[in-house]
């Protein structure tokens, strides 16, 4: 069985997040053989053509999507669409020739919001997805109501039911980027 690198991605840049925090329930929910990395896009300033050399911190984040074998990305909800932190990653990378660190990979979808637990973000993410040929899983979804007491303060999550839906995610995103691989 091939080592697998999945890179967490999570739209929201507060440190108590439950988008992040849903990243950190699946790094205890992985598979045997598959390693969880979570980039930070704290300091990723927004894309602009007009820049002629990259940014260490886009730099750090691109090296960390060639490196991965699977994208696993926590979906915040900001006016019925996806956080503009998240879509910004997205246009930095597809920028790259031949959107070659996207391109053909894996991506699992989550997310933490309100009564319908970011469901239409998500919804535009596939969208974006489509584009950037991103192969997402369609099952098991994860949508969880970050308001209904299943987070802690710190944004942890303490509901055994997502954790159990994101384990299985995982499975799932390790098992399909395995076939793909292949």
């Amino acid at each position: 069985m091939d080592n697998l690198q999945f890179l967490g991605i999570s739209g929201s840049l507060r440190r108590a997040s439950t988008n992040s925090g849903l990243l950190r329930a699946a790094a205890t929910r992985l598979p045997a053989g598959v390693a969880l990395e979570v980039a930070s896009l704290a300091d990723v300033p927004f894309y602009n053509a007009d820049i002629g050399e990259k940014p260490a911190s886009v730099t750090r984040v691109l090296a960390q999507m060639a490196a991965a074998d699977a994208i696993v990305f926590a979906c915040p909800e900001y006016n019925y669409s996806l956080a503009p932190a998240l879509k910004n990653i997205l246009d930095w990378a597809s920028r790259e020739p031949d959107n070659a660190l996207l391109s053909g990979k894996c991506a699992a979808i989550m997310g933490a919001g309100g009564g319908m637990g970011t469901s239409r973000a998500q919804y535009h993410l596939r969208q974006v997805c489509v584009f950037l040929n991103l192969h997402l899983l369609s099952k098991p979804e994860v949508f969880s109501n970050a308001f209904a007491g299943g987070f802690d303060a710190d944004g942890n999550l303490t509901d055994e039911k997502i954790a159990t839906l994101i384990g299985s995610q995982m499975q799932a995103l390790a098992a399909r980027t395995r076939r793909l691989k292949g």
